[in-house]
């Protein structure tokens, strides 16, 4: 099968849309006010049978905004020192265009019009996306204005659980607690998490009830 055939699949398969996987650590919980700390995505596609995968990942680390709050307690649960030398930050708007490059290429290769988030507790990481993404005076903000795919709900449907860690167990995917809060492993856990829900979903012969409803409304 082609890569055209198998991007093709990907933009039939989210009605345009590439769901993409982020998560963000951050110094608070208010986006306008308090310091987004890290950033990281990870875009998806389908191999030839029309199952989910991991494609790539991409992650920064951001240094705080002028005027930016920290939350003692944001810092402790997460563990970073924000202003830590080692850390390698750069500042928002060059974080946020490192990770939407290559969005952006993602989303012309599969034949999509924009990218969907895909997050746990979704609104969290799209609200700090979109807050630094207007700071930043960024036009071509990849990302759905407001539409979202949240895997703490999918995995209350699919699993019975909604805590990140616990939803992989009952999916069989590793998970290192002592790994967690760092954006990018939190991220990668994220997608193997959505990856196993839509697949599962495929398994079960929901897709194929809906390329059938499809076919009868053609």
């Amino acid at each position: 099968m082609s890569n055209s055939t198998t991007a093709q699949m990907m933009a039939d398969r989210f009605r345009g849309f590439l769901p993409v996987v982020v998560d963000v650590e951050t110094a608070g919980f208010n986006p306008r006010t308090d310091a987004l700390l890290e950033v990281a995505a990870v875009t998806l596609t389908m191999d030839e049978t029309g199952y989910l995968m991991i494609d790539q990942c991409f992650d920064e680390a951001v240094d705080p905004f002028e005027g930016a709050n920290f939350e003692r307690s944001a810092l402790e649960f997460t563990g970073i020192d924000p202003f830590d030398p080692e850390r390698d930050a750069i500042p928002e708007a060059m974080a946020l265009e490192n990770i939407f490059k290559p969005i952006r290429k993602s989303i012309k290769a599969h034949g999509c019009k924009r990218a969907v988030l895909v997050g746990h507790n979704a609104a969290f990481d799209h609200s700090f996306v979109q807050a630094a993404s207007a700071r930043a005076d960024i036009k071509r903000n990849p990302f759905h204005p407001f539409s979202t795919f949240d895997t703490a709900t999918l995995a209350g449907l699919a699993y019975g659980q909604t805590v990140l860690a616990r939803a992989c167990d009952v999916a069989g995917i590793d998970f290192d607690g002592k790994k967690a809060h760092s954006a990018l492993y939190d991220t990668c856990k994220t997608a193997e998490l959505f990856c196993s829900i839509v697949n599962r979903w495929k398994d079960l012969g929901g897709w194929d009830m809906v390329l059938e409803a499809r076919h009868y409304e053609d």
